[in-house]
């Protein structure tokens, strides 16, 4: 067996006990959000939502730094498929918008109703909507799939096979938004496509970063449709 080959089986190199830890971090990382929230004593809703996404992700990015590049002494970054240069870029980049119209056409399909958005709530001015606009498409779908798709579905695929290790990092992925569209299941399953697609552009390319680049400009196109509806500041 050559080098490369005992590290292709040796990949993932963590565990189930590992993906423990990880979710073991997300009530810890709740809290400490919510302290966070009561320590600034911001007024705006908006403020306070953002400040609890911002602790709430950076914990749960500390612990996966922890898990991956602390634990077992590996580098961080290429160990979760971020790859430089991105393989398919410019195919992940005209995947994004492509898969926002078709996604939208679907929820027509399955009558998708209309809930209410509370991103809204968090746009006040130009200062709040161009931090709402980082977190909608950069930080938010970095985040997301350096855990779905960098970390989760290697050890689904490892275990239980490519196909099947896409749709089951997409659920949990889809479970994440149910509460921002009020569970309604046509919104789940519409976020869980996506989710699919995401997970197949980092199976086939064998990039986060490509799945990334896709998610961005997948909610980048949204949130251009978004903005259409809003008063201009």
């Amino acid at each position: 067996m050559t080098e490369t080959e005992a590290a292709q089986d040796d990949f993932p190199f963590w565990s189930y006990e590992d993906l423990a830890l990880l979710v073991a971090a997300i009530l810890p990382s709740m809290l400490a959000g919510s302290l966070l929230v009561q320590i600034s004593r911001a007024s705006s809703k908006g403020v306070q939502t953002l400040i609890f996404q911002s602790t709430f992700f950076a914990m749960l990015l500390a612990a996966l730094y922890l898990l991956v590049a602390w634990r077992y002494r590996r580098s961080f970054w290429r160990s979760l498929g971020w790859s430089w240069p991105v393989p398919g870029a410019l195919w992940s980049a005209l995947a994004g918008p492509v898969l926002a119209f078709a996604v939208g056409s679907l929820g027509v399909l399955l009558h998708a109703p209309e809930v209410p958005d509370p991103v809204k709530d968090l746009i006040t001015g130009r200062a709040s909507l161009m931090i709402v606009m980082l977190f909608a498409v950069v930080f938010g779908p970095t985040y997301e799939e350096l855990f779905f798709r960098g970390f989760l579905f290697p050890l689904l695929a490892k275990s239980f096979g490519a196909f099947a290790g896409i749709v089951l990092s997409a659920l949990p992925f889809a479970l994440l938004h149910g509460a921002q569209y009020q569970w309604a299941w046509q919104q789940i399953t519409l976020v869980g496509v996506a989710g699919v697609v995401f997970g197949f552009v980092r199976h086939r390319t064998g990039s986060t970063a490509a799945s990334t680049i896709v998610h961005s400009l997948f909610n980048g196109t949204q949130f251009v449709a978004f903005l259409l509806t809003l008063p201009r500041y």
